[in-house]
C-alpha cells in the first residue's frame, strides 16, 4: 500500500460508506469476500458453524466482524470499505475497522508513544506506532477455534525511553455452554450468540526495566461496531462517593457530552452509540466493574465486552493529550462515538468502540503482563435478551431503550 497526503487522507477516511449510501447490510460472507482481495483472512468458527470470526494478521490479527448465524448472518464488526479498497495508507492512523483491535497505550502525555520528543499534542503531530498500525503480525499456530498471532518491535516513547516489546495475542471462538458460564446467566432459549476472546501478553524483551519515572505501557483492545440511532452504551459502575472512588465518568475529550447524549447514575452510566457525534467517556479503575455493553434496538442486538481488571490495580496510563500531572491515572474502560469533528464536516466512520485496558506494565526483563478481552453478541426476542441484560450490566432492556429516549428511534 502506499501513502496518501493529508488532504486526500481526510477524502478516503471521511468518504462515505457503501452502508450510509443506501447498500444492503453485509452478511458475513459479504464482508469476508470484500476483504480477501486486500488481505488475508483466517475464519474460526464453533461445531456447529454458526458462530463465526474473521480475523486478519495483516492488521495485528484483529478481529475484523463475527456473526452468530453462518455466512448469512449479520456482520457485527464496522468496516472501513472505502479505506481498504482504496489500498492507501494514511498518515496518522489506518482505521481499517474491527470489533477486536490491539493496541497499546499510552496515546498521550510526557509518556505517550503516539507523539514524537517536543511535538505538540496536536493532530498533526499525532501518529500511530507502525508496529500497531500498518506492520503484520506472524501467525504462530490456529486451528478452527482459535488462532495465535506474535510480534516483536521497539517502540520510543515522549521522553525518549526506549522499548524492546514482544506480543503473544490468541483469539479464540467459544461455544455456547462456555459463553453462557462466562455472562453467569441461563440459556435463554431463541437467542443466537457468537462469543470470542483476545488473549493478549506484552513483554519485556529488552535488558532494562521499565519503570514509573520513565514512562511504562499497558495493553489497549479496542472495538469498533456498526452505529445506529437506536443503540446505547451501558456501563456498569461501582457506587460510591467521589473521595473514594473518583469521579463516576471523564467525559470531557472533546468538550463536555450533551445531557441528552449521557445519563450518569449510581451504578450505571448511558451513552449514545449513533455514530453521529464525537464525544468519549472514560471510567477509572476504582469505578469499573470489568464489564461493559451496548443494546441496538432496532436490530435486537446485546453486545457485552468483559475483561480481566486486576484486583488493587490502580496505576492505568492517562492517555489525554497534554503534559500530565498524574501520567497513570488513566482509565480501565472507555466507549467512543464517532460524529463529525467539525460542523458539516465528515465523520471518520461512522461507528461506536467499546475499549478495555491492561494496567501500566512495569515490567522486568523477560517479564510478561497479560489481558484478555471477550466480546459476546446475543441477537432474538428482547423478552429472551431481557434476563441476560439483567444478570450481566445490572438492568433491563426497558432501562436501556427509555435512558436517553431510544425507544423511540426504533
Amino acid at each position: 500500500m502506499t501513502r496518501i497526503p493529508l488532504t486526500a487522507a481526510l477524502i478516503c477516511m471521511t468518504a462515505p460508506t457503501l452502508l450510509a449510501q443506501g447498500a444492503r447490510t453485509p452478511s458475513f460472507a459479504d464482508d469476508v469476500a470484500f476483504l480477501k482481495p486486500y488481505t488475508d483472512v483466517i475464519v474460526l468458527s464453533d461445531e456447529s458453524g454458526a458462530a463465526r470470526v474473521a480475523l486478519a494478521p495483516a492488521w495485528q490479527g484483529r478481529v475484523v466482524t463475527s456473526t452468530a448465524g453462518g455466512d448469512t448472518g449479520a456482520s457485527f464488526g464496522w468496516i472501513n470499505r472505502e479505506l481498504i479498497a482504496s489500498r492507501k495508507l494514511l498518515p496518522h492512523m489506518n482505521p481499517f475497522g474491527g470489533e477486536d483491535r490491539f493496541w497499546l497505550g499510552p496515546e498521550g502525555g510526557q509518556f505517550s508513544i503516539f507523539f514524537a520528543k517536543g511535538a505538540k499534542f496536536e493532530l498533526a503531530d499525532w501518529q500511530t506506532p507502525a508496529p500497531i498500525d500498518t506492520l503484520p503480525f506472524r501467525v504462530a499456530n490456529r486451528s478452527r477455534s482459535a488462532a495465535r498471532f506474535a510480534a516483536r518491535f521497539e517502540l520510543t516513547n515522549y521522553s525518549g525511553t526506549k522499548f524492546d516489546v514482544e506480543v503473544d495475542r490468541e483469539v479464540r471462538l467459544l461455544e455456547a455452554a462456555a459463553i453462557w458460564k462466562a455472562l453467569g446467566a441461563a440459556p435463554a432459549a431463541g437467542v443466537s450468540l457468537v462469543a470470542y476472546e483476545s488473549d493478549n501478553r506484552i513483554t519485556n524483551a529488552g535488558k532494562e526495566p521499565w519503570r514509573k519515572e520513565t514512562g511504562l505501557l499497558s495493553i489497549w483492545i479496542l472495538g469498533m461496531f456498526n452505529p445506529s440511532p437506536a443503540t446505547t452504551v451501558v456501563v456498569p459502575i461501582r457506587a460510591g462517593a467521589d473521595a473514594e472512588l473518583g469521579r463516576k465518568v471523564t467525559a470531557d475529550y472533546f468538550g463536555e457530552v450533551p445531557p441528552e447524549r449521557l445519563s450518569v447514575r449510581d451504578d450505571v452510566i448511558y451513552f449514545s452509540g449513533d455514530g453521529k457525534y464525537r464525544s468519549k467517556i472514560g471510567i477509572g479503575p476504582r469505578r469499573s466493574t470489568g464489564v461493559l455493553g451496548s443494546y441496538d434496538a432496532a436490530a435486537r442486538v446485546l453486545t457485552i465486552v468483559q475483561f480481566t481488571q486486576p484486583a488493587g490495580a490502580t496505576d492505568y496510563v492517562n492517555s489525554l493529550w497534554k503534559l500530565q500531572d498524574d501520567p497513570f491515572a488513566g482509565d480501565a474502560a472507555n466507549s467512543y462515538n464517532d460524529g463529525p469533528p467539525a460542523p458539516g464536516a465528515k465523520p471518520l466512520g461512522p461507528f461506536y468502540e467499546l475499549e478495555s485496558s491492561s494496567p501500566a506494565a512495569a515490567l522486568a526483563p523477560g517479564a510478561s503482563l497479560s489481558h484478555l478481552h471477550r466480546t459476546v453478541h446475543l441477537t432474538g426476542p428482547e423478552a429472551a435478551l431481557d434476563p441476560v441484560a439483567r444478570a450481566v450490566l445490572g438492568v433491563g432492556l426497558a432501562d436501556i431503550t427509555n435512558a436517553l429516549g431510544k425507544r423511540d428511534a426504533r
